[in-house]
């Protein structure tokens, strides 16, 4: 079985595991990281900040806004009514600690264990929503461009001819098409969101899986059981979506781990050279960015060195193990 073969492969199974709990780690990162308690209790009532908003009145306070539970009037009421439970990292990504007696970026110490950015955001916070903000753009970004190139790849192959030769011609002339230049258009008349970001880089990056797909349905369509499908009236569609899709996806799942691995490089070069994601999201390519300009903070560099080498490594690894397993030459 194939899945015993990846077991087998030590590194890819370590790779594995390791990315595993990264991912865990940043899907509940409101609850590790976060300005707001995970539970409180307040006049005999339990209350859950991270998920509704209560106002300042609501504990004692006088203003309508939502409560700030770094306010000592705030905190005091609190405890002095029932108690409430604080996140192990008492910062959210775009917390800014003004308690800090000393200038920005802030060296780690107990209260920041990886230190502060130049704008006295925890770093460590940043990075746990930061890497989730990266995978789900590369995972979004892989799942649609595969999508988009698979069946491209898949029309091309199969019905070969004129329709091959035109789409492969419009392929080559789309692929010359100038990418960064067009990012740097849109970036300087909009600001990048999530969705148009995504979708900018969609229009250049569903061609990366068209030819192999593309090859496999060329070599597929003269199999026996496919002109026995022919001829007894199956339809194009159901031939290529029954019949030669799964024996193609075997071959194309093992480029998906590198894909996720380009999607993640590709919004963090973005983020660094400003053409990116705006300031109110938690970035990996920010953090890059800073740790260029603050060369007398490395704690900054090292920390987004450390986690996108990681996260990029294990991302590779599995890719690779996943390509042997399915490699029908090794035993």
């Amino acid at each position: 079985m194939k899945i015993d073969k990846y077991i087998k492969n030590k590194r890819s199974k370590a790779a594995l595991f390791l990315l595993a709990v990264m991912l865990v780690l940043s899907l509940f990162a409101e609850v590790i990281a976060n300005d707001k308690p995970i539970i409180l209790k307040y006049q005999g009532e339990y209350l859950f900040p991270i998920v509704t908003s209560y106002t300042d009145a609501r504990f004692g306070g006088d203003f309508p806004t939502e409560a700030n539970y770094k306010d000592q009037f705030i905190v005091q009421n609190i405890k002095q009514e029932g108690y409430m439970i604080m996140p192990l990292i008492e910062f959210s990504y775009n917390t800014v600690d003004y308690e800090l007696n000393e200038p920005f970026p802030a060296p780690p110490s107990k209260r920041h264990i990886l230190g502060t950015d130049e704008e006295g955001r925890d770093i460590a916070a940043r990075l746990l929503y930061g890497i989730r903000l990266s995978f789900v753009f590369a995972f979004l970004l892989t799942v649609l461009s595969s999508a988009i190139g698979i069946f491209v790849g898949a029309v091309m192959g199969y019905f070969g001819g004129k329709t091959d030769i035109i789409l492969q011609r419009l392929i080559e002339i789309w692929d010359t098409m100038p990418q960064m230049f067009i990012l740097i258009i849109v970036a300087s008349v909009f600001v990048p969101s999530f969705f148009m970001l995504l979708f900018i880089l969609l229009l250049f990056s569903w061609t990366e899986l068209t030819g192999m797909v593309r090859a496999e349905f060329l070599r597929a369509r003269n199999f026996e059981y496919v002109k026995a499908a022919k001829a007894i009236g199956v339809s194009n569609f159901r031939i290529m979506w029954r019949h030669i899709l799964p024996n193609t996806l075997v071959t194309t799942v093992t480029f998906v781990p590198f894909i996720l691995a380009g999607g993640i490089v590709a919004l963090t070069a973005l983020d660094f050279l400003g053409l990116g994601l705006g300031q109110e999201y938690p970035s990996l390519g920010d953090l890059v960015r800073q740790g260029k300009d603050n060369l007398h903070a490395p704690w900054i560099g090292l920390s987004i060195f450390f986690v996108l080498s990681v996260l990029l490594t294990a991302l590779i690894f599995i890719g690779e193990g996943v390509r042997e397993a399915m490699d029908k030459r090794r035993r």
